[in-house]
């Protein structure tokens, strides 16, 4: 999530015991526990997998005990390069050896409808339909042949710079403070979303192919089908949509995933903010955050204007003004908060919002560990402080042969649009329930959700809400996950959450400015597992209740944010700095590590710590004022790919490492990185 979309109010109402105060009792019970034995608190919590103690929990459902996992699998990587320090410049720093290169830039022309990208902001709303979006956020890299050096990036847009989007910020009347220019508004609309760029490696180089028919985009106003739960349901009712199949655009693209089927997985974040109702806000809208007073650009602002299309400003004012749902507007937020999918492969393909995956903000959305036989999970984050980690569990079981479906889309219906959606509770003893959200599960007054939605299309629709009910963990901020390829842990950033009056086991630290990363293992049940904390977030120089994890200046972070492995055991971390206290000392980076070769004598994983904190290192700092987002990586492992969004003035050439010159002022553009050895071999090890 970038800070300048970040929406700081609490919408969480519920009473349910936070992630914190859960941690504070299992690091005070593991302190307990182990001091007879001589260990320190450090080892007692680093360890995932120990025998819990009873619990004097009183979760909703019967609290389990840990389940331990099976001894790990190891990686054979080890990384091989030296962490880089910290930087403070408007250019990209990577390891001795290595080049960086500037791929994508917003504005970068997909096909000859686009005029090239002006300097001045002067491209149009056309231009901008057929251009690479503004603010790069999470992607994707689909090889188009065996040796990877031809192949299909996707690209999340975020939310867009209105100053360096246009040649002088956004125009605005000066009586009534409205917008009036339509192709601006167009042309904001148009940044966003998503782009399915086609590149190919030439000369050690990689190259946007133009003109190619992959190449397309997803904007804020590409019509999109609706799938699963909602699908159909006059929840979704609309004037444009009278039937509530469709929806109307993507927003807000934060996180992704992809699938095993080969399908590209966009997420929609912060798209409360996009809508507004100025009548009477649904418990629905004053759960996930819409507004009663204004759209976060205005794009409302030229509703009825003489050139507007099928109501395509109008559509954000979500207000009730006709006799029904389909003489207006005020379901077209319910038609956004979802999961996408896109295939990348198919340029005739529609978009489908996959709602059984439930509808909130979403970071990111991360397959688990697939067998043969046994359904497909995956993992969704609410990136708002105080809220929930979700998994989705697909009715179908997995069938390997679909990993080579040619019909990508109707794989998805397979395993996306039936199955059950469960919120995460986490107990003090290291262990945690998945809590179901079906008409027939417990709330914490001991009713069923039932008593409060009438069908599971209107438990989606409030997902938050719902999980509420149940007695969910709210927790800190929770965002992107990864799944380790060798031992199947799950991973999850926790970026930080500065609201906190108490801790709790998960969240351990008052304020949790500098955040940190949560890993856990599922149990034979779709309802257990286990869980502790990998590593926390800190500056170098932070007292031993901050700097848990012994980070040194080589490695020190905060807030961290991406997060993906790759199928060599590496897990890169990515950070979007909220601390002071570390970005005086580095812009954001990115850092890598092998969790699955920290283990103990007794073959147990390990987190972090300050005898083995030497593991994590820092292999990329971005320029000045971004957040370094997004990651890829070629099958071969020759080439990764990194996302650069909202720099401050950067870049001044297609070398990612070359400075900006002092006393030049660039309009800055969002950019992908490509980071490669000059040797052309594997990048890290």
């Amino acid at each position: 999530m970038s800070k300048a979309t970040f929406d700081p109010t609490l919408y969480n109402k519920s009473n349910n015991e936070p992630f914190n105060q859960v941690l504070d009792k299992h690091l005070s019970r593991r302190n307990f526990v182990k001091s007879g034995l001589g260990l320190s608190a450090m080892t007692a919590f680093a360890s995932v997998g120990l025998t819990a103690c009873g619990s004097d929990d009183t979760p909703v459902t019967k609290p389990v005990d840990p389940v331990t996992p099976l001894p790990p699998t190891k990686s054979t990587a080890k990384l091989n390069f030296t962490s880089v320090a910290g930087s403070r410049l408007d250019a990209v720093v990577v390891p001795e050896g290595y080049t960086a290169q500037v791929l994508a830039p917003w504005g970068t022309p997909l096909n000859a409808k686009a005029a090239p990208w002006k300097s001045d902001g002067s491209n149009t709303a056309d231009d901008q339909a057929n251009s690479v979006g503004m603010h790069h956020d999470g992607m994707h890299f689909f090889p188009l042949n065996d040796t990877g050096n031809d192949g299909l990036l996707c690209i999340n847009h975020e939310y867009i710079d209105e100053v360096a989007l246009h040649p002088a910020g956004q125009t605005f009347d000066p009586t009534s403070g409205l917008r009036t220019i339509i192709d601006e508004v167009r042309k904001e609309i148009n940044a966003h979303g998503v782009s399915v760029v086609r590149i190919k490696l030439v000369n050690n180089q990689w190259e946007v192919v133009s003109n190619d028919n992959h190449n397309r985009r997803f904007t804020g106003a590409t019509v999109m089908d609706i799938s699963g739960p909602l699908a159909y349901s006059s929840l979704l009712e609309t004037r444009y949509s009278p039937d509530g199949s469709q929806a109307r655009g993507t927003l807000n693209n934060c996180g992704n995933g992809y699938t095993p089927w080969g399908t590209y997985l966009t997420c929609e974040e912060n798209w409360p903010g996009y809508f507004a109702n100025r009548g009477t806000l649904t418990a629905e809208q004053n759960r996930i955050g819409i507004s009663k007073t204004s759209t976060r650009y205005g794009w409302d602002d030229l509703a009825g204007h003489d050139e507007e299309r099928l109501d395509e400003f109008a559509r954000f004012d979500v207000t009730p003004k006709g006799a029904s749902a389909q003489d207006d507007y005020r379901n077209e937020a319910n038609g956004h908060g979802y999961i996408v999918e896109i295939d990348p492969f198919n340029p005739t393909s529609r978009a489908v919002k996959r709602t059984a995956l439930g509808r909130f903000r979403h970071e990111g959305c991360t397959f688990g560990k697939l067998t043969e036989g046994k359904p497909v999970v995956f993992y969704s984050g609410h990136d708002s402080q105080f809220e929930y980690l979700y998994k989705f569990v697909s009715a179908a079981a997995w069938d390997a042969k679909d990993a080579d479906s040619s019909n990508r889309i109707q794989t998805g219906d397979k395993y996306m649009n039936e199955g059950t959606l469960y919120a995460a509770k986490f107990n003090a003893n290291g262990g945690g329930v998945w809590l179901p959200l079906t008409l027939d599960s417990q709330t914490t007054d001991g009713k069923t959700l039932g008593n409060t939605f009438a069908s599971l299309a209107e438990i989606i629709l409030n997902t938050a809400g719902a999980a509420d009910l149940v007695g969910a963990t709210p927790m800190d901020r929770p965002e992107w996950c990864a799944v380790d390829p060798f031992t199947g842990s799950i991973y999850l950033t926790l970026t930080n959450n500065s609201k906190r009056t108490e801790t709790n086991p998960a969240n351990p630290r008052l304020k949790n400015h500098f955040g940190h990363i949560i890993r856990w293992d599922e149990s034979d049940k779709d309802t257990e597992f286990t869980w502790d904390i990998f590593v926390f977030g800190s500056p170098s120089d932070g007292n031993a209740e901050t700097n848990l994890s012994g980070l040194t200046d080589l490695n020190q972070f905060a807030s961290p944010d991406g997060l993906a492995f790759d199928q060599r055991g590496i897990l890169w971390v990515q950070t979007d700095n909220g601390a002071k206290e570390v970005a005086e000392e580095t812009n954001d980076q990115m850092l890598a590590i092998v969790p699955s070769t920290l283990v103990d004598g007794q073959e147990k994983q390990l987190g972090v710590t300050a005898d083995n904190q030497m593991e994590l290192k820092r292999f990329f700092v971005g320029p000045n004022d971004c957040e370094v987002t997004g990651f890829a990586i070629s099958p071969d492992y020759t080439s990764v790919f990194a996302n650069i969004q909202h720099p401050g003035n950067w870049p001044y050439s297609s070398n990612a490492a070359e400075k900006t010159p002092a006393g030049t002022t660039l309009r800055p553009r969002a950019a992908t990185v490509v980071i490669r050895k000059l040797d052309g071999k594997e990048v890290a090890v």
